[in-house]
């Protein structure tokens, strides 16, 4: 094989492993959950996840439906999440179009834009750039994959290394105080309601993202349980296309062992576990990262619930 198709080759899977979805060379497009999974709480009167079947994006849901520890529910068609959009096709514009959006956020950084591609959105849409930082995940990846040498392969994500690199990631989401500042103003978006309804998302809308959607369920009062199993919840939604994703990998002869990705490629408790763990540490509670590590006052969490919650 050439060195330039090898080039090609690698840089097209890599971006695959980091978005989520199939090598382009695959034959198959993403699988989507139906429109509507089941409840997060057994006890809960039907609220459901509602899940946004696309052909470019993996996933994309609706923050709607789950029940505060006061039984009330978190309104639908105002909060979004979601992975990358730059790779939506016309019918899924379209799609994003009837959800009246007025807002997308994005939290990925500029190497990740201009290797994936801006966002396709619906006309009339503003979009946010608000970069948070991943400690370099991407050329983590690349350089693993890249390097075609098993061994070195397992010398960087072997052993536990992988697993440990993405609690590092959640960490930052607490320590570093860019990020915080990102986070804050969408969360001061939503408080105030001038962006909604709004969208945010990251590459692959589960680590960013999962920690954003955690912070505004928590905030809003949601019970830490169920917020916890809608953050979980990008596992059952990506496991088919980051399955395909590994296949693909072996197949081209890039990885002989390319489960080493799977820590990279989940969401897991651990790592929402060292996010909460460093703002206890800097913050005393969750709450006190709310309040002091992101800036939001009684008024802010007030109008968030007033907002979000019926």
């Amino acid at each position: 094989m050439r060195a330039a198709h090898i080039r090609r080759v690698t840089g097209t899977v890599v971006t695959a492993v980091v978005l989520g979805c199939l090598p382009a060379w695959s034959g198959s497009g993403a699988t989507a959950l139906p429109a509507a999974v089941a409840p997060h709480d057994a006890g809960a009167a039907t609220p459901t996840v509602r899940h946004i079947a696309l052909d470019g994006a993996v996933n994309v849901r609706d923050l709607g439906g789950l029940r505060t520890e006061k039984g009330r529910q978190v309104r639908y068609g105002q909060v979004f999440r979601a992975d990358a959009l730059g790779k939506l096709t016309d019918a899924d514009v379209a799609k994003l179009s009837a959800l009246r959006l007025r807002t997308v956020v994005d939290f990925r950084v500029p190497g990740e834009v201009q290797r994936d591609g801006a966002d396709r959105l619906p006309t009339g849409v503003t979009p946010l750039s608000r970069p948070v930082n991943d400690l370099g995940l991407y050329d983590t990846i690349m350089a693993a994959i890249g390097s075609r040498d098993p061994v070195r392969q397992q010398e960087m994500l072997g052993d536990g290394k992988a697993a440990r690199y993405m609690s590092d990631i959640y960490r930052t989401f607490v320590t570093d105080p860019a990020s915080r500042r990102q986070f804050a103003a969408t969360l001061q978006d939503l408080a105030h309601g001038k962006q909604s309804p709004l969208l945010y998302h990251c590459t692959s809308g589960k680590d960013r993202t999962g920690w954003m959607s955690y912070l505004l369920l928590r905030a809003v009062g949601v019970p830490a349980g169920t917020a916890e199993r809608d953050y979980l919840l990008s596992n059952s939604i990506r496991a088919e296309a980051d399955l395909a994703t590994r296949e693909g990998l072996r197949k081209a002869g890039l990885m002989e062992n390319p489960d080493l990705l799977i820590p990279l490629q989940e969401v897991r408790e651990e790592y929402l576990d060292a996010a909460l763990d460093q703002a206890e540490r800097d913050y005393g509670s969750l709450h006190g990262y709310l309040t002091e590590g992101l800036g939001l006052d009684r008024s802010d969490l007030a109008r968030l619930r007033t907002r979000l919650v019926r």
